[in-house]
C-alpha cells in the first residue's frame, strides 16, 4: 500500500505576517508546498491530505490543491477549534488552535494507509521522502503502532533572522528515546546555541543534536492512542487559553509508556524553512541552487 502525505497547513503565520503557505518561492511562482508534494509523488506517495482552516479553504484549493488534480489523490481536512472529543467544549475566549496533535487528529477520517506528517512551510529534501517510503516498505511486519521520525542536525535548522522552536531528541541505537520542546533557540554572539527548555529555563544546546522538524511516519493505528492522549491533555489543560498538544509530546509519551519504538531516520538532505519574512530570499536562493544542480526541474 502506497503511503499518504499529511501536510499541516492551518497555521496563521503570525511571525511571518501572512499565509506563507501560499507565498511563491520558486522561479515560476512555486510554493514550498509544491516542492513537498513533488518530492512525495516521485518517492511513491499516492495521496496528499491538506489540513487547513475553513476561512481560507477556497484560496488554498485554487492556489495549491487544484494543480495536483490528476497527479495525486487530493483530500482536505479542517482543523477547527470546536472539533473536540465528546464531553469537551471550547473555553470562553479561546481563539488559539489546540496544536499539531489536534491538527493530525483532524485528518483521522481521511487516512487509511501508512502516512507521513510534515509542516506546510518546511522544505525537507527528496532524500527524506525516499527514506520514509523505504522504511514503510521494510517494516510491514513490525508492530501495528510503528512510528518513525526524520531527524536533522540542529545546526542545519537555525534561522539567521530570529529564534526558532525545536524538539531536541535523544537517540540511541537508531531509536528515539526522548524529545523535549525548546523555544527561542538561536546562536548567540559568542557562537553558542541557546534556547529555553520546556520549564522555561535558558540552556545551552549542542548544535549537532538531532531535532524533530515535524516530519513523522505513522500508521492509522496512531489515532486511537492520539485520541486518548488528547483527552488527557484536555482534562489537564483544556481550560487554558493558549495550551497546545504537540505531536512530539504525544510520541514521547508513547515511547516512555513502551507503546511504541520510534525509529529515527537521519538525513543529510537539504532542509530549510520559512519562519520570518527575511527567510524568503534564502529559501528562494536555495531552491535556485537545487534547480541549478538538476535536483529539481526549472518548472514543476
Amino acid at each position: 500500500m502506497h503511503p499518504t502525505l499529511l501536510i499541516l497547513a492551518a497555521g496563521m503565520g503570525s511571525r511571518y505576517g501572512g499565509l506563507k503557505q501560499l507565498d511563491p518561492m520558486g522561479p515560476n511562482g512555486e510554493t514550498v508546498l509544491d516542492y513537498s508534494v513533488f518530492d512525495a509523488i516521485r518517492a511513491g506517495f499516492d495521496k496528499v491530505v491538506f489540513v487547513i482552516r475553513r476561512d481560507f479553504a477556497e484560496a488554498f484549493k485554487k492556489a495549491i490543491g487544484d494543480k495536483f488534480e490528476g497527479k495525486i489523490e487530493v483530500a482536505y481536512a479542517f482543523q477547527e477549534l470546536t472539533d473536540l472529543p465528546a464531553g469537551f467544549s471550547v473555553p470562553e475566549g479561546r481563539e488559539k488552535p489546540w496544536g499539531t496533535a489536534h491538527a493530525v487528529r483532524a485528518a483521522r477520517t481521511e487516512i487509511d494507509a501508512p502516512f507521513a506528517v510534515i509542516n506546510a512551510d518546511d522544505f525537507y529534501g527528496q532524500d527524506a521522502y525516499q527514506q520514509l517510503v523505504q522504511y514503510f516498505a521494510h517494516s510491514a511486519d513490525a508492530p501495528e503502532l510503528r512510528t518513525c521520525m526524520v531527524g536533522y542536525p540542529l545546526k542545519n535548522t537555525l534561522s539567521e533572522h530570529g529564534s526558532v522552536n525545536r524538539g531536541i531528541c535523544r537517540v540511541e541505537r537508531g531509536a528515539l528515546q526522548t524529545v523535549e520542546e525548546h523555544s527561542t533557540i538561536a546562536r548567540s554572539a559568542d557562537g553558542i546555541v541557546r534556547g529555553d527548555n520546556i520549564a522555561g529555563e535558558a540552556v545551552e544546546i549542542d548544535e549537532a543534536a538531532i531535532v524533530s522538524m515535524n516530519f513523522w511516519g505513522f500508521t492509522p493505528a496512531l489515532f486511537p492512542s492520539l485520541e486518548a492522549l488528547f483527552i488527557e491533555f484536555l482534562e489537564a489543560h483544556g481550560n487554558e487559553m493558549k495550551s497546545e498538544c504537540y505531536i512530539p509530546t504525544v510520541i514521547d509519551t508513547l515511547i516512555q509508556s513502551d507503546q511504541t519504538v520510534c525509529a529515527v531516520i537521519e538525513t543529510d538532505g537539504t532542509w530549510f524553512g520559512v519562519t520570518y519574512p527575511d527567510d524568503k530570499p534564502f529559501v528562494q536562493s536555495s531552491i535556485a541552487e537545487l534547480i541549478k544542480d538538476a535536483e529539481y526541474p526549472a518548472k514543476l
